[in-house]
C-alpha cells in the first residue's frame, strides 16, 4: 500500500506532538495525514480519549493507517475492541507506554488505561519499542506485541521516542514505516 492511497491517522501521547516530533513532522510531509484531537492533553482519561479516536474512525471514509506513539498506542489497543476492523489498514505503534505501573494512576487518577487490553487489534500491525524505554520495559512491549497479533522490534537504546531522546526527524522510523506501507 502507498501512502497515497490511505489516510494516516497521528494518535501522539501524553501532551500532545510538538511541532519538532517526529509525529508532528511526519503528519507535515504526509498529504493525507492528520491528528487526533484530544481534549485533554496532559490528563488523558481512556474513555475520552478513545472516543475520540473512534469518532475518527468512524467518520473516514478510505482505508486507515493509525501512527500512534506512548499512551496514544494504548488509546489504540482500547478503540480495537469496538471499531470497525475493516477501516483500518494498519497500526504502527511505536514506544508504547505502559499505565499499569501504580505511579501512574498517583500521577492521573482514574484514567483508566489500565489494564492494557491484550487481544488482537484485528488488523496487521507493528510495535516498535526501546531497549532502555523508562516508560515501557520491552518484555512488556513485546507481551503486548504478541497478544495483539502484532510484529515487534526493538529500535536499540533509545529512550522514549521524544524529541528529548532526538527523535524529531527520525529518518529510520520513517523508513520503517515505508516498509511496513509496502507490507499492507
Amino acid at each position: 500500500m502507498k501512502i497515497r492511497d490511505a489516510d494516516i491517522l497521528i494518535v501522539p501521547g501524553l501532551g500532545n506532538a510538538s511541532p519538532l516530533h517526529w509525529q508532528s513532522r511526519w503528519q507535515d510531509k504526509m498529504p493525507t495525514a492528520r491528528r487526533v484531537k484530544q481534549g485533554h492533553w496532559d490528563h488523558p482519561v481512556c474513555s475520552a480519549w478513545t472516543a475520540r479516536l473512534k469518532a475518527e474512525i468512524d467518520a473516514a471514509s478510505r482505508p486507515l493507517i493509525l501512527v500512534a506513539h506512548s499512551v496514544g498506542v494504548l488509546t489504540v489497543a482500547h478503540a480495537a475492541k469496538d471499531w470497525a476492523a475493516e477501516k483500518i489498514a494498519g497500526a504502527f505503534l511505536v514506544g508504547p507506554s505502559d499505565w499499569d505501573r501504580p505511579e501512574m494512576e498517583q500521577k492521573y487518577p482514574g484514567h483508566g488505561f489500565a489494564p492494557v487490553p491484550e487481544k488482537p487489534l484485528g488488523c496487521p500491525a507493528i510495535v516498535l519499542a526501546s531497549s532502555n524505554d523508562p516508560a515501557c520495559s520491552p518484555d512488556t512491549a513485546e507481551r503486548w506485541a504478541k497478544a495483539w497479533s502484532a510484529k515487534f522490534a526493538i529500535a536499540g537504546e533509545v529512550g522514549h521516542f521524544d524529541e528529548s531522546d532526538g527523535f524529531g526527524p527520525w529518518p529510520e522510523g520513517l523508513l520503517a514505516f515505508a516498509r511496513f506501507m509496502k507490507s499492507l
